[in-house]
């Protein structure tokens, strides 16, 4: 027998996986998972349910893009680049269409599912792909795009990690007078229709006053009323006892949602604003792979990338105790990192025996060692090529520069989560580097 069907057609399928693969560059999408890793340190939480789902976004949209760019680049291709999976015939340009609109769907939905702040921000990312490819990467704008949107991916992991929405607490009751019995409370229940129909029509947000005791009840703010948001949130009135001399305070809640994705934006933006300079120079040098021939753009990199070493490595009291009020999250399984307070006390408030306190000096040093170690892994991955490329800007070196650059994004991602306070994500994220450079020797990341 001269063989089955099946390995007749093998060859067949595995010539159409590697196309496939050369499309979707997949010896890059190990620089992706380090996004959302690093983004959630940052912001002070530690990887979750939602991290994954951030995660799996993230690679939908960065493979949407990589097909995009070659569906755009076809026509540019077939001259520079003629054995690339289009322009050779592999893969047919309605299909690489396809599949990057499907690719696009699917990180949305994935991004859906932790959360709306993180939907937003996925949603911020897939237009800045798109725009990317289809009409900016040809600019003096390219660039730019190209950094906002892997600043965008790492705020994506910061925010799926984060909670999803406004804290809801339920008041403690207070007396209104010494000696004084509290009465009966009755919160909003419903996500829709927790405000009962007595208070809407009266509008009274806060404690209900006493009519037959000639007592009055504490009101949180005698300004306002109950708004829509209010009806929305299913956050209800507390109504004040009947007993005299007392007196309910009114219900605290936490800042809703927005305020609560400010708050991690905020935190995650050092670590994005980082990964967005190193995204910026390894951009610029990659629109001289083809042809070559500049030097200027490289050793721009390199400084570029000596300097974000320099800022990633930075070590101190000022660093080291950034986080010692760590975020908290309102979603279920959200929990903060660290876990508890640098810095612990005992039940009766007292400070921490020394024993405590060497350890935290020592888990600070560890930290910050390892931080600095990873800071230089990054160095060492994206630097010589770079330094290559501008001694001899050949499109060879050059190229070569363009895949260092790429695959140091995973130390620099490894170095971000360390330097936020964890150091064993860093530690672990590191180990996709030579996984990362044994693929790239099959198949190109640029």
């Amino acid at each position: 027998m001269t063989g089955s069907p099946f390995s007749r057609r093998l060859p067949g399928a595995v010539g159409t996986l590697r196309a496939w693969g050369e499309l979707l560059r997949v010896s890059a999408l190990l620089s992706v998972p380090g996004d959302a890793l690093a983004g959630a340190a940052a912001a002070g939480f530690r990887p979750g349910r939602g991290t994954a789902w951030a995660i799996g976004a993230s690679l939908c949209l960065y493979e949407a893009g990589m097909a995009l760019n070659d569906w755009a680049d076809r026509d540019v291709d077939a001259v520079e680049r003629p054995h690339r999976p289009l322009p050779s015939g592999r893969v047919a340009p309605g299909a690489a269409l396809g599949a990057a609109g499907a690719l696009t769907v699917t990180g949305l939905a994935l991004a859906s599912r932790a959360g709306r702040p993180a939907l937003a921000v996925a949603s911020a990312l897939a237009a800045t792909v798109w725009a990317y490819d289809l009409r900016l990467k040809h600019t003096a704008a390219g660039p730019a795009a190209m950094a906002t949107a892997r600043g965008l991916d790492l705020l994506l992991g910061a925010l799926a990690a984060g909670p999803a929405e406004g804290v809801r607490q339920s008041p403690p009751l207070t007396p209104g007078a010494p000696g004084g019995r509290t009465g009966l409370s009755a919160t909003g229940a419903g996500s829709r229709a927790g405000i009962s129909a007595a208070h809407r029509r009266t509008g009274i947000s806060a404690t209900a006053v006493g009519s037959r005791t000639g007592t009055s009840g504490t009101v949180a703010d005698r300004r306002t009323r109950i708004s829509s948001a209010d009806r929305r949130t299913g956050i209800g009135a507390v109504v004040a006892g009947s007993r005299p001399g007392t007196s309910l305070a009114a219900p605290a809640t936490t800042a809703p949602a927005r305020r609560t994705a400010i708050t991690v934006l905020r935190a995650a933006a050092p670590a994005a604003a980082t990964l967005a300079a190193h995204t910026y120079a390894v951009t610029a040098v990659s629109r001289h792979e083809a042809h070559g021939g500049s030097t200027a753009v490289p050793l721009g990199a390199l400084a570029t990338t000596a300097l974000l070493c320099v800022l990633t490595a930075e070590t101190g009291s000022s660093r080291s105790g950034a986080r010692t009020r760590p975020l908290t999250g309102a979603r279920t399984g959200a929990r903060p990192w660290p876990p508890t307070s640098t810095r612990p006390r005992t039940r009766t408030g007292a400070p921490p025996p020394p024993s405590a306190a060497v350890r935290d000096l020592l888990g600070r040093a560890m930290a910050n060692r390892i931080t600095l170690l990873l800071a230089a892994a990054y160095l060492r991955t994206a630097a010589r090529p770079l330094l290559d490329a501008a001694l001899n800007p050949s499109p060879q070196l050059t190229q070569r520069a363009v895949g260092g650059g790429i695959r140091a994004m995973i130390p620099l991602q490894a170095a971000l989560a360390a330097r936020s306070g964890a150091p064993v994500a860093g530690l672990a994220l590191l180990g996709l580097a030579p996984a990362a450079r044994r693929l790239a020797r099959r198949i190109s990341p640029t």
